[in-house]
């Protein structure tokens, strides 16, 4: 499948682009309100390109209070017909060490409360989707052999847990989350990716593990050490995406 407008929704860490040539940004307003930020429109290595900031720039919108609808309704109206999510996230399995990219494969939603579907009954009629595997495996495929085409290692796989925040978790969560089969775990990825399948546009996620988990270091996690690894983290993420565009 050939992608025409890959858009790039950027998390902690990523909240605007510093490589491609930015040709404009858009101010929206959707049928369910303004998006997190404006969106940028350029080109990058050859490839037209959107980028949305998930949380604003600045960084300022917490995660359970993201309206992740009209990021998503924004970056359709713009032409987007692939979504790559930018993820920061703690890291549950052992592979899962600070600094790890992981490209997930699987998700299990833990949030509550949040404007989850367009298929509400009001903004559109009540209907159901398929989200067996929650992440376009083509996209998720390409991300993959782009990550190989650098010598970049990554993790393969990830069961990433979308959690509630902003607070960060509990041990006794952590534990949970193990228990269930998560890899990852994070605030945003949900529910965001499915929100893009009810639009029918592919989605995939690069997650930066910024931090073990809760439980997973013999100390407690500062934000000084998780801004440490997103310095030198974002960086090697903004490769990976430059090389998947230039593969795309």
């Amino acid at each position: 499948m050939a992608f025409n407008k890959i858009a790039i929704i950027g998390g902690t860490g990523l909240t605007q682009l510093e490589g491609p040539q930015i040709t404009g940004s858009h101010e929206l307003t959707t049928k369910l309100g303004q998006p997190s930020s404006a969106v940028q429109e350029g080109s990058w290595n050859d490839r037209s390109v959107l980028f949305l900031a998930r949380h604003g720039h600045p960084h300022a919108v917490p995660p359970h209070k993201i309206n992740y609808r009209a990021n998503l309704l924004a970056l359709q109206s713009l032409g987007a017909d692939a979504i790559i999510a930018v993820n920061a996230v703690g890291g549950i399995h052992h592979a899962m060490q600070s600094g790890v990219i992981s490209i997930p494969h699987q998700v299990v939603d833990y949030t509550w409360g949040r404007e989850s579907t367009f298929f509400d009954g009001e903004f559109r009629p009540l209907d159901h989707i398929d989200l067996t595997h929650p992440y376009d495996e083509n996209l998720r495929q390409r991300l993959i052999t782009a990550a190989s085409g650098i010598d970049m290692p990554v993790c393969e796989f990830g069961v990433y847990a979308a959690t509630q925040g902003p607070r960060l978790e509990t041990i006794a969560e952590i534990n949970r989350l193990e228990k269930d089969g998560c890899d990852l775990v994070g605030m945003t990825g949900m529910p965001e990716a499915a929100l893009a399948r009810e639009l029918g546009i592919p989605y995939a996620s690069i997650c930066l593990v910024v931090n073990p988990a809760a439980g997973k270091s013999d100390g407690i996690i500062t934000m000084e050490e998780i801004k440490a690894v997103l310095d030198g983290g974002m960086q090697r993420v903004r490769d990976l995406l430059a090389e998947t565009l230039r593969q795309l």
